[in-house]
């Protein structure tokens, strides 16, 4: 009998993959690569600036979308389930715990009942609304102190001074923005933030000063250039421009408080924004995601502010926009009355 016949069965089995301890046969890992994406994930949450804004403005893209990131971390358990790999599974609890510490507090913010200063109503009404009167009176009915609004149409204007007049007796509109309040307004004036290529008549930005009982206010309503993600990337070179002009009005403007409303087609964590956020203060925690109506992924629609407090901000019941409402909280400090400081 031949010495091979011998051999117990195992010793003919092929092995490969894992299990091949041949000499010089690299030992494969499973996991591996898991490991690494959850590593690359957690780099991208933790320095999303590394990302360069050119070509296509990938950076702004990535900032716009950071919370989604998080979704790297319940694909890599699957992939570790599914592998039995230790290693994947180990490696998924880095971008967790940095996405508990970026944006956990966000899940467990306020329901909005919170009370106190100013509520303020930020709303994207589209002009291609097709019920104005229904989301002016949805409007109506959040007793806000002072609503923004973006993309008025003349003939839906007067839908909205028609519901919202009983409640917000004070208005202004410049172009397609308009600000109602329940306090006086004075001062009321166009804020330029009007790229250079865009064609004359877009008016897109309004200052006034709101007379509340805790003092005068600065209030700014904006609505910057759209974004489009193409074959290019992220087209987001004419909301950048427009961001420079705001910062350069708000950085101009008198009055120490200052509230900024308006669809800024950016959230605060986009370095498109920068100019702006560099100067005003948002909430400090919640998603409140605005955009699009149907699925929000992100919020677009911002209310942000200066020499006050942001303390709470919530998105509201859908209308008949493409853009869900929101609603923020804002208090007052001081008597608002003194000079600020110009950049």
């Amino acid at each position: 009998m031949r010495d091979d016949a011998k051999r117990p069965e195992a010793e003919h089995e092929p092995v490969t993959g894992e299990h091949d301890a041949r000499p010089g046969t690299r030992r494969r890992r499973p996991g591996r690569l898991t490991a690494c994406l959850c590593l690359l994930a957690t780099l991208l949450l933790v320095l999303p600036g590394l990302v360069p804004d050119s070509p296509g403005h990938l950076g702004s893209l990535l900032e716009t979308f950071l919370p989604w990131l998080g979704l790297a971390v319940p694909a890599a358990l699957v992939a570790a389930l599914l592998r039995r790999s230790r290693l994947a599974a180990a490696a998924a609890l880095l971008p967790a715990a940095v996405w508990a510490a970026l944006f956990g507090a966000a899940l467990f913010a306020g329901d909005g009942a919170e009370e106190g200063g100013l509520l303020v109503v930020q709303h994207n009404v589209s002009d291609v609304n097709p019920d104005p009167a229904a989301t002016a009176r949805a409007l109506a009915r959040t007793g806000a102190d002072l609503i923004a609004l973006e993309e008025l149409t003349a003939p839906a204007l007067p839908a909205y001074e028609a519901a919202l007049s009983a409640g917000l007796p004070h208005h202004a509109t410049v172009g397609t923005v308009g600000l109602w309040s329940k306090h006086p307004l004075v001062g009321v004036r166009p804020v330029d933030i009007r790229p250079e290529d865009v064609g004359e008549g877009w008016n897109r930005g309004l200052r006034a000063t709101a007379r509340t009982p805790e003092g005068e206010v600065a209030v700014y309503v904006a609505h910057l250039p759209s974004v489009r993600i193409g074959p290019a990337g992220f087209a987001s070179g004419l909301r950048d421009e427009s961001a420079v002009l705001l910062a350069r009005a708000l950085s101009s403007e008198p009055l120490d408080r200052v509230i900024l409303v308006g669809d800024l087609n950016s959230t605060l964590d986009d370095r498109g924004l920068a100019p702006v956020t560099s100067l005003m203060t948002g909430p400090a925690s919640s998603f409140a995601f605005s955009w699009p109506a149907a699925f929000p992924l992100a919020r677009i629609d911002q209310v942000l502010a200066r020499s006050a407090q942001v303390t709470d901000i919530r998105t509201l019941p859908a209308t008949t926009s493409d853009h869900l409402p929101v609603a923020a909280r804002v208090r007052l400090r001081g008597r608002g009355g003194g000079a600020h400081v110009h950049l």
